[in-house]
C-alpha cells in the first residue's frame, strides 16, 4: 500500500468495510461508491497523493489538511465539507491535554482522513468497518467519529475532578505545600482542554446546521446530542478551574495561617528572652563596679531574678491572653 495511507477501505453500506489495495484505491474514489482512505501527514507523499488524486480541492483545503498547527473548525465547500476535530491524547508516555488533531474532507463519496499523531478512534471505526458494525455512510462516520472522542473525554474529566475531590479531602485533614502544585497541575490542565473545546462546540454547531445532503434528520440529531455534550464538558471544565482556584486559595489561607502561628510563638519567646538578653549583656560588660562581682553568691541570685521575670512575663502574657 502506498506509504502515506493507514487506512483504505470502501464503505459497503450496511456497516462493513472491504480492505482496498494499492490497484483499486484510485478507481473506488473516483467511483460513486464510498471509500475512506486514512492518510499519514508526516509523509512526504501524503500532499503528493491528495493532489493528484483529489485534484479538484481547493490548495487552501489541502493546506488546511495538512497543516501543523490546526484549531477545530467546518468549512462547507459545495457539497463537501473541510472538519477539523481534536481528541484527548491516549497514547503511550503522553499527557491528555495534549490533544489529536484530525482533519478531514467529507464530500458524498469519499472521506479523506488526515492525522499527524495516532487517534485511537479512528483505529476503532477501522475495527468496527471489519466486524461490520461501522459507519453505513458520511454521516453514520462523522457521527460515529465525534462520539469516539467525546467518549474517551469524558473517563479524563471525571479523573480530574476526583482528583480535586482528594486533594480537597487532604487540605481539609492537613494542608501541605505539594496539595498547590497538584492543584496548579489541574488547572493547567483543564485551561489546555477548554481551549480546543470551545471552538470544538462551534465547529460542531456549524456541521449540525451545514447544507450538505448526506447530513440527514438522525445524523443531526446526533450532533445536537454531542454539541449538548460538549457544552457540558466546557461547564465542567470551567468548574474544575474554579474549583482548583478555591482549593489553592484555601491552601495559601491556611499554609499563612501556619506561618503566622510559628512567627507568633517566635515572637513571644522573642518578647520573653528581650529582657533577659539586655541583663545579662549589661552584667557581662568587662569593667569595674560590676554589682556582685566579690560575692560568691551573686550568679544564684542573679539566675533567680530572672526565674522570676520569666514567670512574671509569662502570667502578664497569660493574663493578655497572648497565648
Amino acid at each position: 500500500m502506498h506509504k502515506a495511507i493507514l487506512y483504505a477501505t470502501q464503505i459497503n453500506g450496511d456497516g462493513s468495510g472491504t480492505a482496498l489495495d494499492d490497484d483499486t484505491i484510485s478507481d473506488v474514489i473516483h467511483a460513486d461508491q464510498l471509500a475512506w482512505i486514512h492518510l499519514d501527514a508526516r509523509q512526504e507523499e501524503a500532499r503528493h497523493w491528495i493532489s493528484e488524486e483529489l485534484s479538484y480541492l481547493d490548495p487552501l483545503i489541502v493546506d488546511a489538511l495538512l497543516a501543523t498547527e490546526t484549531r477545530p473548525r467546518v468549512l462547507e465547500v459545495d457539497n463537501g465539507v473541510l472538519l477539523i476535530l481534536r481528541g484527548v491524547n491516549l497514547n503511550e508516555d503522553s499527557e491528555p491535554e495534549d490533544m489529536i488533531s484530525i482533519r478531514l474532507w467529507v464530500d458524498p463519496h469519499r472521506i479523506i482522513s488526515v492525522q499527524l499523531r495516532n487517534l485511537k478512534s479512528l483505529h476503532e471505526i477501522d475495527n468496527k468497518l471489519s466486524s461490520g458494525d461501522g459507519p453505513k455512510d458520511c454521516g453514520d462516520f462523522i457521527t460515529m467519529l465525534v462520539g469516539g472522542l467525546f467518549d474517551k473525554m469524558e473517563p479524563v474529566f471525571t479523573e480530574m475532578d476526583e482528583q480535586l475531590d482528594d486533594i480537597e479531602e487532604k487540605v481539609i485533614e492537613r494542608s501541605q505545600a505539594a496539595d498547590r502544585q497538584d492543584v496548579n497541575q489541574i488547572r493547567t490542565q483543564a485551561i489546555a482542554f477548554r481551549r480546543y473545546l470551545a471552538p470544538q462546540k462551534d465547529a460542531i454547531s456549524i456541521l449540525k446546521n451545514a447544507e450538505a445532503q448526506w447530513l440527514n434528520v438522525k445524523h443531526r440529531r446526533k450532533l445536537q446530542e454531542a454539541q449538548d455534550r460538549i457544552t457540558r464538558y466546557i461547564e465542567d471544565l470551567d468548574t474544575i478551574r474554579e474549583r482548583g482556584q478555591i482549593i489553592k486559595e484555601e491552601i495559601a489561607s491556611m499554609l499563612a495561617d501556619v506561618m503566622n502561628k510559628n512567627m507568633y510563638v517566635l515572637s513571644v519567646i522573642a518578647a520573653i528572652f528581650l529582657p533577659l538578653g539586655f541583663l545579662t549583656g549589661l552584667l557581662g560588660i568587662n569593667v569595674g563596679g560590676i554589682p556582685g562581682a566579690d560575692n560568691s553568691s551573686a550568679f544564684m541570685i542573679f539566675c533567680g531574678m530572672l526565674t522570676v521575670i520569666v514567670a512574671a512575663q509569662i502570667a502578664y502574657f497569660k493574663v493578655k491572653k497572648w497565648f
